[in-house]
């Protein structure tokens, strides 16, 4: 589970990474050659600046929220104490039928709200990253700019 939750994560995020593409105009009459070269020492000066690389594979920052509940492990825990109370009240028959009943719905419950959690999760490392790379962004484009370029 996750594996999946990463993979969901990295889907996620991988085309914000790609989707930052800047046109740069020099201003100055700069070369090619001197365009790549300060684009390069910007793209390095961003990245330590912020702490953020935007060539990298996007992570998570924080641990996934583990996945709880579900209705049959509910049911069959709840068919367990069902039935060890219907011994002694003296039907084992209803009290297993009450308990997976009543066990299945609190696991369905439990499950709703671990994947409520797991979407809260992705939302937050989803707006972690799009900060990151705002801020990125920002960055470069200063340094660009302190260098006689145009960024759009």
């Amino acid at each position: 589970m996750r594996v999946m939750i990463a993979l969901i994560v990295f889907f996620t995020l991988a085309p914000l990474a790609q989707a930052q593409e800047f046109f740069i105009f020099p201003n100055g009459g700069q070369s090619q050659d001197q365009q790549d070269m300060d684009e390069f020492q910007c793209i390095r000066s961003a990245r330590d600046r912020t702490g953020f690389d935007p060539m990298a594979t996007p992570t998570a920052r924080t641990r996934a929220p583990e996945t709880r509940g579900g209705a049959v492990g509910g049911a069959a825990r709840g068919a367990l104490l069902g039935t060890a109370v219907g011994a002694i009240a003296g039907n084992t028959r209803r009290g297993l039928g009450v308990g997976a009943a009543a066990g299945g719905l609190l696991g369905g419950m439990r499950r709703a709200d671990s994947n409520r959690q797991q979407d809260r999760w992705a939302q937050d490392e989803t707006a972690n990253y799009r900060r990151d790379r705002n801020n990125w962004n920002r960055a470069f484009t200063a340094c660009m700019e302190s260098r006689g370029y145009t960024v759009g």
